[in-house]
């Protein structure tokens, strides 16, 4: 019994010494400890943090490999500025070769756009990459299902692919005989020899594609596009990162959200499912926060009260658990909730904090029972800093004429969603219209995306070289009288794997990507892009620019917002 009392386990020691820097002062002051018994504790405590750091170090393998290759190595003296210089200048060329194929993109499309008329009763084949190879049951392919070679190619980790021509995908929700999408890929043809020759310039560039603002998605190399385990495709470029940081400026957002007893039911499930879509749009250079609002107005996030948080990955994800905990119940008091908003995004404003671009509230309700028209005018009016657009759940129309006249009175755009199969398309207006100052001014920013891993693409086949970074332009309609109308036709991009920059990183250089936002990538303040820290930032790379709101009073006036 005394032995194993006596017995003291490997962590006895230091928590024996834990325990006694705890005690008070007056309990230690009482305590006389002999010399040679704190000796021993310290002799003990080191062998025993030695034995652990041994064991789980891996030092003594460590030590015993390099005698293994001792006698082989050799001692050289370098210039370490001469090396990491020569490195910066490699790394340097290769990103501008690929800033130059995306620029030849951006020019293909916009001229094609230019010579391009539209016909509403166009009618053309073209290669859906869901289709392509499908045959019927009398062996005949399928519509928009030609043969398309698919060949491996190891550049692009043996996956089957066709290097001389691109091919569609399409989200299940869009009609690929709608017109506009017809048109679109008709126009777009003539991006299919800019893709083969920046690959014939460049052999190191990966996937080259253009996302179109109707929602089809021209990739190059080719590729057969799989769906998930439901037979649906669920991917919309316009849903991507690189997509939404091309198309618009920073933004600071307040999503407001009616949670009054009218809203049970379906109205809820879809005004929940609008509070998703809208912060899928959403990337680290915004900012965002959600206002619930019924017989009182209360974040649904108490930490995030009178706030604008960054919606990067995390923030989007705790925010969309919290929208799924909404209950409908009460009565709704919509100015409260517009209140709270303008008083967040001016404090956020005026402090030099969040996005410092574009601002905007989305309200996500049922019906307004007035116009709020007091509120606009101690909060907005006259500038108009901020855009409000309003998005009416249900079909109930009674409300419609107040709800519009919310979102044409502050510079926004007003939709309505009847069913769940609405709610992407009309998100996306949105975007159309925080982008239209953008187009205006023709701003063809280059944007560099954070180092991230595109699971959606992995998962369709057409990705699998892990952490990337994505290089992309926006592409704007030129012809004279659309200009004013600021149409964003779409973007084009192109993917650049980190493992391609480390290639180019010398044998003596040791580079370590900790993380997806990690090494070897410098994050830079928020509205700018991404590059490596190594990298002299070239004039032409630029900085991310604020679509100027001086240009507004040139916007076309939307149907949506005029009576």
């Amino acid at each position: 019994m005394m032995a194993g009392a006596c017995r003291m386990g490997p962590w006895a020691v230091p928590w024996m010494m834990l325990c006694l820097l705890c005690l008070p002062p007056w309990a230690r002051a009482q305590t006389k400890i002999p010399l040679e018994t704190v000796k021993s504790w310290a002799d003990a405590f080191g062998g025993e943090l030695y034995s652990i750091v041994t064991k789980y170090s891996g030092s003594l393998l460590l030590q015993k490999k390099y005698k293994d290759v001792e006698p082989t190595l050799k001692i050289k003296e370098v210039d370490g500025l001469e090396l990491v210089k020569k490195f910066s200048e490699q790394m340097e060329s290769m990103l501008r070769r690929k800033v130059e194929a995306v620029e030849r993109l951006v020019e293909a499309a916009e001229d094609a756009d230019l010579n391009h008329e539209y016909n509403s009763s166009l009618e053309f084949d073209y290669y859906n990459s869901l289709l392509i190879n499908d045959k019927d049951e009398n062996d005949n392919y399928v519509e928009l299902g030609d043969e398309f070679i698919l060949e491996p190619n190891e550049h692009f980790n043996n996956l089957l692919v066709n290097t001389t021509y691109s091919d569609i995908q399409l989200p299940t929700n869009v009609y690929n005989k709608d017109p506009a999408i017809l048109n679109g890929v008709y126009m777009s043809e003539a991006l299919n020899p800019v893709f083969v020759d920046n690959f014939e310039r460049d052999p190191t560039l990966t996937w080259q594609y253009f996302g179109s603002s109707t929602g089809f998605f021209r990739l190059y190399p080719g590729i057969k596009w799989l769906p998930d385990e439901n037979g649906v495709i669920s991917f919309d470029c316009r849903n991507r990162g690189w997509y939404i940081q091309a198309a618009t400026s920073p933004k600071d957002i307040v999503i407001i959200v009616d949670v009054s007893g009218s809203m049970k039911g379906l109205r809820m499930t879809i005004a929940k499912h609008t509070i998703v879509t809208i912060l899928d749009t959403l990337g680290e250079n915004d900012f965002v926060n959600i206002i619930a609002y019924n017989d009182y107005v209360h974040f649904i996030e108490p930490c995030f009260k009178g706030i604008l948080v960054q919606a990067d990955r995390d923030n989007r994800e705790h925010f969309k658990q919290l929208v799924e905990e909404l209950h409908a119940k009460g009565v709704g008091t919509v100015s409260k909730a517009l209140t709270e908003s303008f008083k967040i995004l001016r404090e956020f404003r005026d402090a030099g904090q969040g996005g410092l671009c574009n601002q905007a509230i989305m309200l996500i309700t049922d019906g307004a029972v007035e116009d709020y028209e007091a509120v606009f005018e101690k909060y907005n009016w006259p500038d108009r800093k901020v855009r409000v657009f309003t998005y009416l759940i249900g079909r109930e129309v009674t409300f419609a004429p107040n709800v519009k006249w919310i979102a044409c009175n502050n510079k926004g755009y007003y939709t309505q969603i009847s069913t769940l199969a609405d709610v992407q398309e009309n998100v996306m207006e949105y975007l159309h219209v925080l982008s239209r100052p953008m187009v205006i001014n023709h701003d063809h920013d280059i944007i560099w995306t954070e180092a991230y891993m595109d699971s959606a693409l992995f998962a369709s086949q057409a990705q699998s070289l892990l952490l990337m970074t994505t290089v992309a332009m926006p592409v704007f309609s030129k012809k004279n009288e659309t200009r004013s109308h600021g149409i964003l036709l779409g973007v084009v991009g192109s993917d650049v794997p980190l493992r391609e920059l480390l290639k180019l990183a010398p044998p003596l250089i040791i580079v370590m990507p900790l993380s997806a936002a990690g090494c070897p990538w410098l994050r830079l303040p928020q509205h700018q892009q991404r590059l490596h820290p190594l990298t002299p930032r070239p004039p032409s790379f630029g900085t991310w620019g604020c679509a100027s709101e001086t240009v507004c009073c040139l916007e076309h006036r939307d149907p949506q917002c005029c009576f």
